[in-house]
């Protein structure tokens, strides 16, 4: 059951939502930016100068943390992210290898 902030347990992290919220290249991009940094490094979402509304920023974030590849905190009036490394470390091995060599696009 997922916790009251709408991130799933790592043993509800499927591979269908992974996959479906890594199709986007804008949210594969977080994603790189994320792994590059250090292990439980967190940026606001704001930080990573998405070309789109805030609107469109938000259906991005949450779109991410509901497949269950980042953990949302708020910080005041900012919401900090940062990647579930181990749980999708343990639930897809090299998945978050692969994204991270993508070639930036």
């Amino acid at each position: 059951m997922p916790d009251g902030e709408g991130h799933p347990n790592v043993e509800e992290i499927e591979l269908g939502p992974v996959l479906s919220a890594l199709a986007d290249p804008l949210r594969r991009r977080v994603v790189r930016e994320l792994a590059a940094g250090p292990d439980g490094a967190a940026r606001t979402c704001s930080s990573f100068g998405l070309p789109v509304s805030k609107a469109t920023v938000t259906h991005h974030f949450r779109a991410l943390r509901e497949a269950g590849l980042i953990r949302q905190v708020d910080r005041g009036n900012s919401r900090m992210a940062s990647l579930r490394r181990a749980d999708i470390e343990q639930r897809f091995p090299g998945l978050l290898g692969i994204v991270a060599a993508e070639p930036e696009e």
